[in-house]
């Protein structure tokens, strides 16, 4: 092996440097003689506060990352596969290396009076900015109102204790990664809170032509969440998505590796559920994904999603 050195570029948030550490342990269990380092950059949408939808919806996460990528600056990006847009292919040059082995997709409840989510009395605001929870909670606690907020989970915990909201909901996984699981005060199941495609999976993208570091970082993937992961989202890009769609899914390989997916599409105010779920039986990953998205256009996903502005 000649790789010595592997730059590795990532947004800077304490979340995404976390995630960069968990790739540099495993690589260095892996390949201890090879190096690495960090390459920290400040994405617009880090930098937005706003509506995402303003601001190229989910790609202003990856934008920078991907430029650095590209301009030969880094040689991996480490990205969390939920804020990759698969409404569109990857950056022409580059290629997945790698999906590590995936976290918990659920997502918790963090309430300052430590109630759960049933027990959150009529009127109670909830933090968040994701039309997918919104609009689930919408469907299944219709007393709870939602309030816009943006920020990474460090900050949001700040706008909680100062008043900002009543409760959040956030990733389990991200809370978990920078060590702030106490403030869970209830993890909700995936059929109370259906998670966004790619929840939990961390994604090792390199440039297509520079096969030493594909070679080197591909060992830290893990087959199932490949599989699960390709399912999720060739079944987004066929819906065609974009990043104010309430769509929510996921893949699952049961213990005899059998791949199944579950998804729907809401509407904003969660009074339309369209619901799918499949095995793959002998169907690849890939056509698992595109036969429950077509399942879902069938029901009229497609006029569902261009109804919703952005």
């Amino acid at each position: 092996m000649s790789v010595d050195l592997i730059r590795i570029v990532s947004r800077d948030s304490p979340m995404a440097l976390a995630q960069v550490e968990r790739v540099r342990a495993e690589l260095a269990a892996l390949h201890p003689t090879v190096r690495t380092e960090v390459i920290p950059v400040k994405t617009t949408g880090d930098k937005w506060m706003g509506d995402l939808s303003r601001v190229e919806g989910k790609g202003a996460f990856t934008k920078e990352v991907d430029a650095a990528l590209l301009a030969g600056e880094a040689d991996l990006a480490v990205h969390c596969v939920k804020d990759i847009p698969a409404d569109r292919p990857l950056p022409a040059g580059t290629t997945f290396a790698a999906f590590l082995k995936r976290d918990d997709i659920r997502d918790a409840l963090v309430d300052s009076a430590g109630r759960t989510l049933d027990e959150l009395p009529a009127g109670t605001r909830i933090g968040t900015s994701s039309v997918r929870r919104t609009a689930q909670l919408a469907a299944s606690h219709p007393h709870l109102q939602c309030v816009p907020m943006r920020g990474n989970a460090n900050r949001r915990l700040e706008k909680l204790a100062a008043g900002d909201a009543d409760a959040l909901l956030l990733a389990l996984s991200g809370l978990r990664r920078i060590d702030r699981a106490d403030v869970v005060t209830e993890i909700l199941p995936v059929e109370t809170m259906i998670p966004p495609i790619g929840a939990g999976v961390l994604a090792l993208q390199c440039r297509e032509d520079d096969t030493e570091t594909i070679e080197t970082v591909s060992g830290l993937g893990d087959p199932a969440t490949h599989r699960e992961t390709v399912a999720e989202r060739m079944f987004l890009h066929v819906l065609q998505g974009h990043c104010n769609s309430p769509i929510a899914g996921f893949a699952r390989s049961d213990r005899s590796g059998e791949l199944s997916l579950r998804a729907c599409v809401f509407t904003p105010d969660g009074k339309t559920v369209l619901n799918a779920h499949e095995w793959a039986g002998r169907l690849d990953p890939a056509t698992l994904g595109t036969s429950v998205a077509v399942a879902l256009l069938r029901q009229g996903a497609r006029e569902l999603i261009d109804s919703i502005a952005h």
